[in-house]
């Protein structure tokens, strides 16, 4: 048997978590990128043939980062020096254009295989990465996650084989064009989520050699792989508190893997010794961004939460409220992923406030009859929409929804306290990427939006009304107050 032993690391949905957090009783430090180089560096050292890789999302969710619009995160991803990288979702959010000048400057391969320049029928990515170690060949493609469309369906020069099945499809196309080849091991590199990587490994033909999916996109912890068609899926959570890592042994002959551990190993600096370089790079983006964003906008009377994107929390209440009452709608739906960080208070920096909540998008107005305002929330409250595939929002005082999940229906809506008949007429209120992808999300197409007449652009951009409510409002409290409720 001949046979080699690979170390592959692996990170998703980093978010721009640079810095290490204080975490228990003892104040421990945990995460951030200068621990998490110095594992990598650590088992750079120790094992022979180490493969680093990062499954989507490196970008948005700090201030470091919205401040140089990736630049930074780029930066500092070149520091780490992943052997290969595939798009998640929000490597798109500062547009398509700025995506491809971010490529640039990466020293790292960036992996997708089912985008496409709509005219050419080109692939608008690199698709795959194939990496010569320890004498043998392995083979990375990169898969992405629905929402890319959502993100960019206003550009009509791009397009997608984007459903699962087509997914499948460009993978087999990959693996066929090199069936003669001796690839030794094919990894898929994914941000669809956990759920959709199990359906995508069901779908894969045996004969396409696929070994493992290394995913991301759902921020999923496992205690161990799942293994579908005798392909391996593994994620890593999210952010940087934690990094998986297999050690696996490959046979040359057979071309599999013929042996496997993989855990998620914690990043504290109990076990681990901090790369100080990379501390003092990363310090160098802080202290120009601390300058100017430590002022104080307002302080709250209590720390406001965001535990979770599928419930009411007092955050997204904060700003639904802060939305709708700019411009007295009835209802303001907001995207419970505008907001990025799971707390904000008491006290809030300029820093906190965009770090929390980094969009810079319109506010639309639109009319829609009680008719249509009942199917948007029996659409986006369903059970299977309460996972990472599906948009969830964070609604205005006034306003409460009951969803039976044993009957799968809404059982109950009010506005202003008073159940919503069908022919009466709401003004919703929606930030521009939701309109723009209304359909989806909502279950209402831009038409039917617009069906009314009365549809119209309340603010060019929604993060300066939510920091000026906040700046107005202070000691301002909010808490969970049954807006959403779930019930069977």
């Amino acid at each position: 048997m001949n046979t080699h032993p690979f170390t592959i690391l692996h990170s998703n949905d980093i978010h721009g978590d640079f810095h290490a957090e204080v975490c228990g009783e003892k104040g421990d430090l945990i995460g951030g990128l200068s621990l998490l180089s110095g594992y990598i560096n650590q088992v750079r050292k120790e094992e022979e043939n180490v493969l680093y890789v990062i499954a989507g999302d490196m970008v948005q969710g700090s201030i470091i980062d919205a401040e140089y619009r990736g630049i930074s995160t780029v930066s500092i991803m070149n520091y780490l020096a992943p052997d290969v990288v595939t798009l998640g979702n929000h490597e798109f959010d500062y547009g398509l254009p700025h995506l491809l000048f971010l490529e640039k400057l990466a020293n790292f391969p960036i992996v997708n295989a089912n985008l496409y320049i709509r005219q050419h029928n080109k692939r608008l990515m690199q698709p795959y990465h194939i990496i010569r170690m320890a004498g043998l060949d392995i083979l990375f493609i990169g898969i992405i996650t629905e929402l890319v469309i959502t993100t960019i369906n206003n550009d009509q020069t791009i397009s997608s084989f984007i459903s699962l099945e087509e997914a499948s499809e460009e993978v087999g196309k990959i693996t066929n064009a090199y069936k003669h080849d001796d690839i030794d091991l094919t990894i898929l590199l994914t941000h669809i989520g956990f759920e959709a990587d199990l359906e995508l490994a069901a779908l894969l033909d045996p004969d396409w050699g696929v070994d493992m999916i290394i995913g991301g996109h759902s921020h999923t912890i496992l205690e161990e792989p799942a293994r579908v068609n005798d392909v391996l899926i593994t994620q890593a959570g999210e952010g940087t508190k934690q990094i998986g890592r297999y050690d696996i042994i490959v046979d040359d002959d057979t071309n599999s893997i013929v042996e496997f551990d993989w855990e998620l190993v914690p990043i504290s600096k109990d076990t681990i010794q901090p790369d100080k370089d990379l501390q003092k790079y990363i310090d160098s983006y802080t202290e120009v961004v601390d300058a100017k964003y430590n002022s104080i906008v307002c302080k709250l009377s209590t720390e406001l939460t965001h535990p979770s994107r599928v419930e009411e929390t007092s955050l997204g209440n904060l700003f639904a409220d802060a939305l709708s009452e700019w411009d007295e709608l009835d209802v303001m739906l907001l995207g419970s992923g505008s907001i990025r960080t799971p707390t904000l208070g008491p006290v809030v920096t300029l820093g906190d406030f965009m770090s929390c909540f980094p969009y810079k998008d319109t506010l639309i107005s639109y009319t829609v009859d009680g008719k249509t305002l009942w199917r948007i929330f029996n659409h986006w409250m369903r059970p299977d929409n309460r996972t990472r595939r599906g948009e969830c929002y964070q609604v205005n005082a006034g306003v409460r929804a009951v969803y039976d999940d044993q009957k799968q229906s809404l059982a109950e809506l009010w506005v202003k306290g008073k159940p919503v008949e069908d022919e009466a007429l709401f003004t919703v209120g929606l930030q521009g990427y939701h309109a723009n992808n209304s359909e989806a999300n909502l279950a209402v197409t831009m038409d039917e939006l617009r069906l009314s007449g009365r549809s119209r652009v309340v603010a060019t951009c929604v993060q300066d009304l939510a920091l000026e409510y906040l700046r107005a409002h202070q000691n301002f409290r909010e808490q969970v107050e049954g807006r959403l409720v779930y019930i069977g």
